[in-house]
C-alpha cells in the first residue's frame, strides 16, 4: 500500500471516529443512546439500514458471484424488495403501537416473558456468532491490502469502531453509516470505472460479457438446489428479508429510531430499491473483471475483487477501495454492538431487574456496549487462530448461523396473528424444533459423513434461499399444530 493509499484510511478512520464523538453531544437517557431519541430522519435510516446489511463479505464476495457466474443473483434482491413491502405493510404497525425498546417487547404482550427472553436470546446467540465470523472475514482483505498482520486488523476495525460506537450510541452508528454507504459505493463507482477501461470500453465490456452469458438475469427452472432460481428468489428472498429486517433487532432498532410508522415504512421500502442497486453495481464489477480477463480459474471467487484492488488499481483509488472495505466491516461490528447491547439492557437486564430509570439504563447500556464490542473482538480473533486464512467456508458458517434462527424468529410472529389458543410454549417448542432441523439442513454435508447420519445427505442440496421458508414453515407448523392438540385456553 503507498503512502497515498494508507493517507486515505487513516483520513476515513478519523471522519468516522469524529462522527461517533459530535453525536455523543446531548444523550441523557436510553431511548437517546440506543434508539436516538426517536428523531433520526428516514433517509439517514434508509442509508443506515443498507450500510448495516452490507458487510465486508458482500463487497467481496458479490463481484466473484459476477466475475464466476451472471447477474441471476438478482432475483434474490428482488424478493427482497417483496419482503420488505410485506414486513412495512404487516410487522411495522405493531411496533409504533406504544413505546417499545427492542424487537422482542412486542412478543412479551402476546405470548409473556419467558417467550420474549427466549427469542432475544437466539438473536444475542446468533448475532454475536455470525458477526464475528464477518469481523474476522472482513479483517483478512484489509490485512493483504495494507500488509497488517491480521490480529493487527481486528484490533484497529474493532479499537475505532467500538470507541464511537460507546461514544455516541445508535445515532453515531446511523450517521456513520451513511459515511461508510458513501464510501463503499464510491469506491465501487471507481472500480467498475476502471475494470471496463481494462475491457477495452463500455461497448467491448457489453458484447464480451454478452457473449460469455455474464448478463443472464433470470433462471426461470423451478428448482430447490439452484441457488439463484426466479422463484427462489422471490419466495426464499423475501421470506429472508421479512426475517431480518422485521424481527432481527438489528434492523428493527433502526426503524424504531425514526420519527413516525410513516418515515420508518419509507426508509424499510425504500432501502430495498437502493440493495437492489447496490447489489447490480457490485456484481457488473464482477462482470467487468471478467471481461478484462481479470478472473483467472485457478484464484478462488472471493479473491478475484481483493487481488483487481491490489495490482490493478492507481494509488489513492486503491487506498479508497481498502477504506470502502473497512467501511462495511466497520459498519457490521457497530451495528451488531449496538443492537446487542439495547437487546441485553431492555430484554434482559431491565426485565429482570425491574430497573426503570433512563439515565441508569443509559449507564448499564453503554458498559454493555463496551463488553459486547470487546466480546466481538475476541470471537473475530477466536475465528482468526482457527482459519489462519480467508476461506470460503468462513463466508458459509456467516450464513448458515443466521439462516438456523431466522425462520424460528419469523414464525414466532407468525404464530402471534393465529389466534388466542396458539401459546408462548407453543411458540418456544415450534422454534425449537425449527432450530434443530435447521442444524440438520444447514451442516448436512458434514453430519452425513458421520456413522448412521448418511440419510442426511439429501438435505445438503437445498439450496440456501430457501432455508428460512423451511425454518418459518417448521415453526409455524409445530406451533399451530400444538395449540390445535392442547385443551382450548381460559380467557384472559
Amino acid at each position: 500500500m503507498t503512502p497515498l493509499d494508507l493517507a486515505v484510511v487513516v483520513a476515513y478512520l478519523v471522519a468516522t471516529l469524529g462522527t461517533g464523538l459530535w453525536r455523543a453531544r446531548g444523550q441523557a437517557t436510553a431511548g437517546d443512546y440506543f434508539l436516538g431519541a426517536r428523531d433520526l430522519p428516514a433517509w439517514a435510516v434508509l442509508l443506515s439500514i443498507v450500510a448495516t446489511e452490507t458487510s465486508a463479505l458482500t463487497v467481496i464476495s458479490v463481484p466473484g458471484i459476477g466475475a464466476r457466474g451472471n447477474l441471476t443473483f438478482l432475483q434474490v434482491a428482488l424478493g427482497y424488495l417483496v419482503g420488505r413491502v410485506v414486513t412495512a405493510a404487516w410487522l411495522l404497525p405493531g411496533y409504533f403501537a406504544g413505546s417499545q425498546e427492542t424487537a422482542y417487547e412486542r412478543i412479551e404482550r402476546r405470548f409473556g416473558v419467558a417467550t420474549r427472553r427466549t427469542l432475544s436470546l437466539l438473536f444475542l446467540v446468533t448475532r454475536f456468532l455470525g458477526d464475528g465470523v464477518r469481523i474476522f472475514a472482513g479483517a483478512i482483505p484489509l490485512a493483504l491490502l495494507t500488509g497488517w498482520s491480521l490480529p493487527t486488523s481486528i484490533w484497529v476495525l474493532s479499537l475505532v469502531t467500538i470507541a464511537y460506537t460507546w461514544a455516541g450510541g445508535l445515532a453515531a452508528v446511523v450517521w456513520a453509516d451513511v459515511l461508510q454507504l458513501a464510501v463503499y459505493v464510491a469506491g465501487g463507482i471507481a472500480a467498475l470505472g476502471v475494470a471496463v477501461s481494462l475491457a477495452g470500453g463500455p461497448s467491448a465490456a457489453l458484447a464480451r460479457a454478452g457473449a460469455e452469458g455474464s448478463l443472464r438475469l433470470l433462471e426461470l427452472r423451478p428448482s430447490l438446489e439452484i441457488p439463484y432460481t426466479l422463484l427462489g428468489g422471490l419466495v426464499g428472498g423475501a421470506f429472508l428479508s421479512a426475517a431480518s429486517h422485521g424481527t432481527d433487532h438489528l434492523i428493527v432498532q433502526r426503524l424504531l429510531a425514526t420519527r413516525s410508522l410513516g418515515d420508518a415504512q419509507r426508509a424499510l421500502v425504500g432501502s430495498g430499491f437502493v440493495v437492489l442497486l447496490q447489489f447490480t453495481l457490485f456484481l457488473l464489477i464482477g462482470v467487468a473483471i471478467r471481461a478484462a480477463g481479470l478472473a483467472p480459474a485457478g484464484v478462488a471467487a472471493d479473491e478475484l475483487f481483493p487481488r483487481f484492488i491490489t495490482t490493478q488499481l492507481p494509488p489513492g483509488l486503491g487506498g479508497l477501495l481498502a477504506a470502502a472495505i473497512l467501511a462495511a466491516a466497520m459498519s457490521t461490528q457497530s451495528s451488531a454492538i449496538n443492537a446487542l447491547a439495547s437487546s441485553l439492557t431492555h430484554d434482559w437486564y431491565a426485565s429482570l431487574t425491574g430497573e426503570r430509570d433512563p439515565a441508569r439504563l443509559l449507564r448499564v447500556g453503554r458498559l454493555v456496549s463496551l463488553g459486547w464490542g470487546l466480546g466481538l473482538t475476541l470471537c473475530a480473533l477466536a475465528f482468526g487462530a482457527g482459519e489462519g486464512r480467508r476461506d470460503t467456508p468462513v463466508v458459509v458458517l456467516a450464513l448458515s448461523i443466521a439462516s438456523v434462527t431466522y425462520g424460528a424468529l419469523l414464525g414466532a410472529y407468525v404464530l402471534a396473528g393465529l389466534g388466542a389458543r396458539v401459546r408462548g410454549p407453543h411458540v418456544v417448542t415450534g422454534a425449537a424444533c425449527s432450530v434443530l432441523v435447521m442444524l440438520a439442513v444447514v451442516f448436512a454435508r458434514p453430519l452425513a459423513a458421520l456413522p448412521g447420519l448418511g440419510r442426511l445427505a439429501p438435505l445438503a442440496r437445498l439450496a440456501w434461499p430457501w432455508y428460512v421458508v423451511l425454518g418459518t414453515g417448521v415453526t409455524v407448523g409445530t406451533g399451530w399444530l400444538l395449540s390445535r392438540l392442547a385443551a382450548a385456553p381460559e380467557d384472559a
